[in-house]
């Protein structure tokens, strides 16, 4: 939390009195932010369902004086929270999705909260709490020292994965802004300037004929052998792509019973490498 607000603060002409007087506002705060990030914790829910989350952190920008933007992207967990006015205008990035069977209690061990259910993996709940906790304390000191500019924050649904970023950008909702600040929780507190991966995604579905795999296999084609065909020739590619690239995929679909030659298969597969 502390180190996106100095991302912030470097944008606004501080001394270090104010920066700790900042500090210390957080610090008598911290408990209820706290509470903010544990609730989405419990709420785990996956990309593009996020409802109580996105509703849990419009209701406390709305409370700090924010106006708000619903549906935006036409995603009903995407939104903007807006307070101020003129240049810069700075955009916080918050986000809140969480991951299919990563259901988990706060132990250091796993034990899932509800088996099989959803759960936040790297820090996600922490991400929307600690801009919605950024984003108010900026807009307050703002207010009190009568400094123009524009805060805004933007409730972004499925970033594992999903995309959501990409339909609000597509939207234009980012165009009349002048700096974009995103943090990621890590080992470390510090602040960076550096490239992440870039990230598209695709689904790849093959189609066969059907047949009774032990009567008449010869009558049937496999749509998982294609799937399979292409799955190992993704593993000779690894040899052939530069080190930073990522390509990583699971079989969604592979067929309903073992007897049956498979019809029909599907990959889900993401594809990463520096922008």
């Amino acid at each position: 939390m502390r180190t996106l607000l100095l991302l912030l603060l470097a944008t606004t002409p501080l001394v270090a009195d104010d920066k700790s007087a900042l500090l210390q506002t957080m610090d008598a705060h911290a408990a209820h932010y706290g509470d903010v990030s544990r609730k989405i914790w419990e709420f785990a829910e996956v990309g593009f369902k996020e409802n109580q989350s996105a509703a849990l952190l419009k209701s406390e920008l709305r409370t700090a004086g924010f106006s708000l933007v619903d549906n935006v992207a036409g995603m009903p967990t995407a939104f903007t929270a807006t307070w101020g006015q003129g240049k810069p205008v700075i955009a916080i990035m918050g986000e809140y999705d969480a991951l299919p069977g990563l259901s988990q209690e706060d132990t250091p061990v796993r034990k899932p909260r509800v088996e099989g259910g959803p759960g936040h993996g790297c820090g996600h709940n922490l991400l929307g709490a600690a801009s919605l906790f950024a984003a108010v304390t900026l807009k307050q000191w703002l207010a009190a020292n009568k400094i123009a500019g524009t805060i805004r924050f933007y409730g972004t649904p499925a970033e594992e994965g999903g995309d959501g970023k990409l339909y609000m950008i597509r939207a234009g909702v980012f165009q009349d802004v002048d700096t974009v600040l995103s943090w990621h929780p890590a080992d470390q507190n510090g602040a960076v300037l550096k490239s992440s991966l870039a990230i598209i995604s695709a689904k790849f579905r093959f189609f066969g004929k059907p047949a009774h795999a032990a009567a008449a296999p010869d009558a049937g084609r496999s749509a998982l052998d294609g799937l399979m065909i292409m799955a190992n020739a993704l593993e000779f590619m690894r040899e052939h792509v530069p080190d930073s690239t990522r390509i990583h995929y699971i079989v969604t679909n592979g067929g309903s019973a073992p007897n049956i030659v498979p019809d029909y298969s599907e990959m889900f597969l993401y594809a990463r490498h520096p922008s």
